[in-house]
C-alpha cells in the first residue's frame, strides 16, 4: 500500500490520508469544500461547495496517478437532500463517465459543510 499525499488538496484533519493506493486501485478519503490555498471552507452554498470537494478529489486523483475518466465508484454524502438536483449539475461536469454511485443524506458533515465526496479509481 502506499499513502497518497498532495498539497494541491486539504491535509487531512484527523488521523487519516488524503488517499491510498493498494494493486490497481485508489481510494480517496471523503474531501470535503476547503480551498487548500487558504485552508477554509469555502462560501456556504451548495454548488460552490460541491465544486471545490470535486476539485479536492480531483487533486488527489491526479497526486496518485488517475483521473476522474477511471472513477469506478463514488459515495457522497449531502447535508440536505434539498440539495440533490443542484449537487447533481456539479458532479455531472466532473464524473462524465457515470461511475457507479451512491448518494445519501446525512445529520451533519465536518465543518458544518454542505457536502463531501470520496471515490474508487483504477490508477
Amino acid at each position: 500500500m502506499e499513502i497518497i499525499s498532495t498539497e494541491k488538496a486539504p491535509a487531512a484533519i484527523g488521523p487519516y490520508s488524503q488517499g491510498m493506493k493498494t494493486n490497481e486501485l485508489l481510494f480517496t478519503s471523503g474531501q470535503i469544500p476547503i480551498d487548500p490555498a487558504t485552508g477554509q471552507v469555502v462560501e456556504a452554498e451548495i454548488t460552490a461547495q460541491a465544486k471545490q470537494s470535486i476539485e479536492n478529489v480531483g487533486a488527489v486523483l491526479a497526486a496518485g496517478g488517475s483521473s476522474f475518466e477511471k472513477v469506478i465508484k463514488t459515495t457522497c454524502f449531502l447535508a440536505d437532500m434539498k440539495d440533490f438536483a443542484a449537487f447533481n449539475e456539479v458532479y455531472a461536469k466532473y464524473f462524465i463517465t457515470n461511475p457507479a454511485r451512491s448518494c445519501v443524506a446525512v445529520k451533519t458533515l465536518p465543518k458544518g459543510v454542505l457536502c463531501e465526496v470520496e471515490v474508487i479509481a483504477e490508477r
